[in-house]
């Protein structure tokens, strides 16, 4: 789950984009504990988008799932590692004003310790890359 400085929180009003980092397992494999998020603030959210979001129960709490599908009252937010948990099918519809922006863009930082040139290029290649909304999740959802 991403957490926001303070000073993040305040710049939201002001610049439509900002970072977030990524805490935890929920949104494996497409997202990775430690990951650097762009997150574009109050941006429209459709179906499959990648989303911060308040959570429902903790507001002080910022947390990324993927938007699957819009319900009576809000969104119906899940993460992509089925065996995290921490999702809707915990606490139910996400109120549409908690939803708070989509995540465009993901930077993983190096890990230290892996200096040789194979893994520093490997790391180039994947370090920056656009998160994508997976426009089929809803469709897999409803056949189960």
């Amino acid at each position: 789950m991403p957490e926001l400085s303070q000073e993040s929180e305040r710049g939201r009003a002001v610049l439509p984009f900002g970072a977030a980092e990524v805490r935890g397992p929920s949104m494996v494999p497409t997202l990775c504990h430690a990951d650097r998020l762009l997150v574009h603030w109050g941006a429209r959210v459709r179906p499959g988008d990648v989303v911060v979001l308040r959570h429902p129960f903790q507001q002080d709490l910022l947390v990324v799932k993927r938007a699957t599908e819009r319900r009576d009252g809000g969104w119906w937010v899940l993460g992509d590692n089925a065996f995290a948990g921490g999702d809707s099918t915990d606490y139910g519809v996400v109120p549409e004003e908690l939803v708070l922006g989509k995540v465009r863009f993901r930077y993983r930082p190096p890990v230290p310790g892996r200096r040789s040139p194979f893994a520093m290029a490997r790391w180039a290649l994947s370090a920056v890359r656009p998160v994508p909304a997976d426009r089929s999740v809803s469709r897999r959802l409803r056949a189960r």
